[in-house]
């Protein structure tokens, strides 16, 4: 019989858990022919079929049923020996990251740095998105760590909680005081894209608020909402430490309407399986950095 090894065991779990040889290979960054034999292979060094093909799904036999559960237990001594075992100098790959605009803009940098100081070998792939893009992203395993608003409730994904992004309301530095604050929002209000839960939240408080007439001005960019709020073009609740350098400045002011919007609250999240001790350990990381930013 001819010896078992972990890429064969890898690739089978691959098939079993997303369904098909396409899927695994695309979570694997393989060709569908090279998934194909790693199973052909396991098959014959097992003397035994392990799917089911007739039926044009892969659907695990009997034999394969007993050999996932033998498969996951090396999974799992794989990730222990690799978590307390090798030296993270030496662990290579790639890790596909995708943020939220906000963590873009305020600690990301920080989180690429340690993990780099961690990981020197591991090339670090990031894509800035919306949550709800992001969250998709990571499903259909496009992505390794999301960090975006959360948490995500699926049964096999795993969420880091993160320190909150408190709001502000903000308005231009030479825009005149009204004698009410509140009557600022009776302007356009520059807010997060139209498919996030802060632009739904913001917009059922100001129509209950202000009332159905508000002029919403959504858009994927904070950073353009800032520098059109600067322009004196409306009026933004971004978050306050996004907007604590230009109040600073003296070009945005931050005004009181009586109310603000909840915080953001964001997660480090991450598929459970197949388990990864360099995933959790960025994860880890990515709490590491957003408490130490809170605390600036």
């Amino acid at each position: 019989m001819s010896q078992i090894n972990l890429d064969q065991l890898k690739a089978f779990l691959y098939v079993v858990r997303l369904g098909g040889v396409r899927k695994a290979a695309e979570g694997l960054h393989l060709t569908q022919p090279a998934v194909t034999a790693r199973i052909k292979n396991l098959e014959q060094a097992l003397g035994a079929e392990l799917f089911d093909r007739d039926a044009g799904r892969m659907i695990l036999t009997k034999r394969g049923e007993m050999l996932l559960g033998y498969a996951e237990r090396f999974e799992n001594l794989a990730g222990l020996v690799q978590r307390d075992i090798a030296d993270p100098e030496g662990i290579e790959g790639r890790l596909r990251l995708g943020v939220s605009e906000t963590i873009a803009q305020c600690w990301l940098p920080d989180l690429i740095y340690r993990l780099h100081g961690l990981y020197p070998k591991l090339e670090i792939e990031f894509n800035v998105d919306i949550s709800i893009n992001l969250r998709a992203a990571l499903l259909d395993r496009a992505l390794d760590l999301a960090v975006l608003l959360g948490p995500i409730s699926e049964y096999s994904v795993n969420n880091v909680d993160l320190p909150g992004f408190d709001l502000a309301w903000y308005v231009s530095a030479k825009a005149p005081e009204p004698a009410n604050p509140a009557d600022y929002l009776r302007r356009p209000v520059l807010t997060y894209a139209r498919q996030t839960r802060p632009f739904r939240e913001l917009k059922e408080s100001l129509f209950e608020r202000v009332g159905p007439d508000v002029a919403l001005f959504p858009s994927s960019s904070l950073s353009a909402c800032f520098r059109l709020v600067e322009a004196d073009l409306g009026v933004a609740a971004l978050p306050r430490a996004l907007g604590r350098d230009m109040v600073a400045r003296g070009t945005i002011r931050e005004f009181d309407p009586g109310w603000l919007p909840r915080p953001l609250l964001f997660t480090a999240s991450y598929l459970g399986y197949p388990r990864s001790p360099m995933i959790e350990t960025a994860a880890t990381l990515a709490r590491e950095v957003a408490v130490e930013f809170a605390m600036r």
